[in-house]
């Protein structure tokens, strides 16, 4: 029992319960009034040690050696386009990186992978990138996981970055996993907050956990590049600057990574009329309080009379009134609007943690004591069938539509 990383003294316990309640894991039961570890559930988190007040519990510090990774360097950005368009997402995490590069004293590079890109690669050296590792191959016009994964692996070992971004897409989520397996390294999806600690110099990941409830920040000190996912809409983009100067690096590669057990044959793009409302200035929210998909259409209205879109709440898209490319929340888009308006949302936290960025947020709901108005710059107690209809209508004059 002593090799164990965590035990408890069966001496000083007496049996209180408090690091029971302590363990976020549910890793610790009572036996005849002792804590019992179980280390097939414990995460060694720590949250039972200062909980204790008896002193009862220990944690051995971990043994292993300080890895050298002093060869890493720099910060990637891994840039995602689509059709030869570079995706917003990378402008966000460019100007983020900045800030990053600038705290570690590295540079700031981006990664491009496509076909005739070289016009976009100097787009990505104009919002801040000093370096572009370009490959530029016909077979990887069209985004694929497994020959991107390949390519981007190759790199990472050929120059060893010391971080990795990417966009927290449907494709810097496909990608990037893979990627992180192939080069053993450690990674945190869904980020919200980037950091350099000044003493260690790892870099400071900040996620939602548990269901959006705590903010929790993670650290790979044992594993280089530290790679991390980053939402939409966080950060704000890095401003183009014609002046800046920067290198594409041409990067020749194996053909064998190019190959792919699969095929593009065509694409198809989802039929919607709508405004993409992780692009909107103007978002239309509607929750639980809708009450059926047919009262959808009044968002609709005026989310048309404003050139916005329409999102939704967790609730709705559950109860399938509107498709899932509308959800908003900790397990949908992240959004940035001038305005979101949130119409029968009573806001939980994994709904704000998707639009509490916004500029400005109007809020309607039936109940003052809605936990949406904590947040809403402005507040509107009432009927959403009523105010709704009649702000629309308003609206309509006001900008003669």
């Amino acid at each position: 029992m002593s090799d164990d990383p965590i035990k408890v003294s069966d001496e000083t316990c007496v049996g209180c319960q408090l690091c029971v309640k302590a363990c976020p894991f549910n890793a610790i039961s009572m036996d005849d009034k002792l804590a019992v570890i179980d280390l097939t559930q414990c995460t060694l988190c720590g949250a039972c040690v200062p909980a204790c007040k008896f002193d009862a519990i220990t944690m051995r510090e971990s043994t292993k050696a300080a890895a050298d990774f002093s060869a890493y360097k720099d910060v990637w950005v891994f840039a995602e386009q689509d059709d030869g368009v570079i995706q917003s997402v990378t402008y966000e995490l460019l100007g983020e990186g900045r800030q990053l590069a600038d705290d570690l004293g590295m540079q700031l590079c981006a990664i491009l992978l496509g076909s005739g890109m070289e016009a976009q690669a100097q787009d990505l050296i104009a919002r801040g990138a000093e370096k572009v590792y370009l490959v530029d191959q016909p077979e990887l016009t069209y985004f694929q996981d497994e020959p991107y994964a390949a390519v981007i692996s190759e790199l990472v070992l050929r120059h060893q970055p010391n971080v990795l971004l990417c966009g927290a897409t449907t494709v810097g989520r496909s990608v990037v996993s893979r990627v992180a397996i192939a080069t053993g390294a450690g990674l945190t999806a869904d980020c919200t907050g980037l950091a350099i600690d000044p003493d260690t110099k790892d870099l400071l990941q900040t996620r939602p956990a548990f269901g959006g409830n705590i903010m929790a920040t993670i650290q790979s000190p044992h594993t280089r590049p530290q790679m991390a996912t980053v939402r939409h809409k966080v950060f704000k983009e890095a401003e183009p600057d014609s002046a800046r100067t920067g290198e594409v690096l041409l990067q020749e590669i194996d053909k064998a990574l190019l190959a792919s057990r699969t095929k593009r044959l065509s694409f198809v793009p989802e039929e919607d009329n709508i405004v993409n409302i992780a692009e909107a200035d103007y978002v239309i929210g509607g929750g639980r309080g809708m009450g059926s998909p047919e009262h959808f259409d009044i968002l609709h209205e005026l989310a048309e009379v404003l050139g916005g879109g329409v999102s939704a709440s967790r609730a709705a898209v559950d109860a399938n009134w509107i498709a899932y490319s509308h959800q908003v929340g900790q397990t949908g888009k992240t959004v940035c609007p001038k305005i979101y308006i949130a119409c029968g949302i009573s806001g939980q936290i994994q709904h704000l943690a998707g639009m509490s960025s916004s500029d400005v947020i109007i809020a309607i709901n039936k109940d003052p004591d809605a936990p949406i108005f904590s947040v809403a710059t402005v507040g509107i107690v009432g009927d959403v069938f009523e105010i709704v209809p009649r702000l629309t209508a308003e609206l309509r004059k006001v900008l003669g539509k």
